[in-house]
């Protein structure tokens, strides 16, 4: 049903990919106007997150989101890239640093460090102040945006917090911190461990042994391979252990919407909710998939009819 709130767009994933981001931005009525893009019958963009990395322009994506939430067209979340460069760049006041500079964490990041960070260090800088305002997720009339999962108290504890300065950021890596339980389930989603032996290989190869799970799920009796968000013929089909999801509450079906991105559904992944009201909108750009954005006319129910892709 509609209603008379705001109606948005919501895009998932860019990664760099600025000319496909136009080309969905087009396809949704948007065009160009001056620095922004614009929509005639004033709707918004919900950008989901990851703005950077992996893809061949990202100064023109970061100009692009930051120029339509400038001109009041758009809002924007952080994504767990934005985050993770963030670290990257923060000292740990150990003589480190709050993201480790090692081969697997400078590979996730190289194609930002070859286009904008060695290249031009003022101007990514400049970003990285950005970034700092970006806040954690939106909580508007009707609908929910954040990065990767929804949890309460996480969201609670995100609400208190200002930019993201240096103390923040190296609270936010400090494992079994608030903090860093928070940021881990709002940007990197809600994770288990594997029994031991068990692995899975991610998008880029490397070995986890770690799941992301199905979050909005009552994962009570579940197996891993039930949990695990998206499927994976290699994760076992093994009872979960209570303890590893004792504090875990699934998202009642009842709630407002929530979209999210950050997970790479695989390319070919039918365009519709994962749940009544739970909606994922990355379908692995970056990996040769499409871009999806969903328009959001204050529905409480999410239709596949509304996805919009630019394949």
């Amino acid at each position: 049903m509609k209603t008379n709130r705001q109606p948005y767009d919501l895009i998932g994933d860019i990664h760099g990919y600025a000319d496909v981001l136009e080309t969905l931005l087009d396809k949704l009525g948007y065009a160009p106007c001056g620095s922004a893009w614009r929509h005639p019958e004033g709707r918004r963009v919900i950008f989901l997150g990851d703005y950077i990395d992996r893809g061949p322009k990202i100064r023109k994506t970061l100009q692009i989101v930051r120029g339509m939430v400038e001109a009041g067209d758009a809002l924007a979340i952080m994504g767990n890239h934005e985050f993770n460069a963030l670290a990257y760049q923060t000292p740990d006041g150990r003589g480190g640093w709050c993201r480790a500079h090692s081969e697997e964490k400078t590979h996730q990041h190289e194609a930002t460090l070859s286009q904008i960070v060695h290249p031009a260090p003022e101007e990514w800088l400049g970003w990285l102040d950005w970034f700092r305002t970006l806040p954690l997720f939106l909580e508007l009339p009707g609908l929910r945006a954040v990065h990767a999962s929804w949890d309460n108290a996480a969201a609670e504890l995100a609400r208190g917090l200002g930019g993201l300065d240096e103390s923040l950021v190296i609270g936010m890596v400090q494992k079994g911190s608030d903090l860093h339980r928070m940021k881990e389930l709002l940007l990197n989603g809600r994770e288990i461990e594997l029994p031991e032996g068990f692995y899975f290989s991610d998008k880029s190869g490397f070995k986890r042994d770690k799941i992301r799970v199905r979050w909005w799920l009552d994962l009570k009796g579940a197996t891993y391979r039930q949990a695990v968000f998206p499927d994976s013929e290699t994760v076992p089909h093994l009872a979960i252990p209570e303890e590893l999801i004792a504090d875990h509450k699934p998202y009642p079906a009842e709630e407002r919407p929530v979209f999210v991105g950050h997970y790479w559904m695989p390319p070919e992944t039918p365009k519709a909710p994962v749940a009544r009201n739970v909606v994922c909108l990355d379908y692995s750009v970056a990996k040769g998939g499409p871009m999806v954005a969903y328009r959001w006319d204050g529905e409480s129910e999410i239709s596949a009819e509304k996805f919009v892709t630019t394949k």
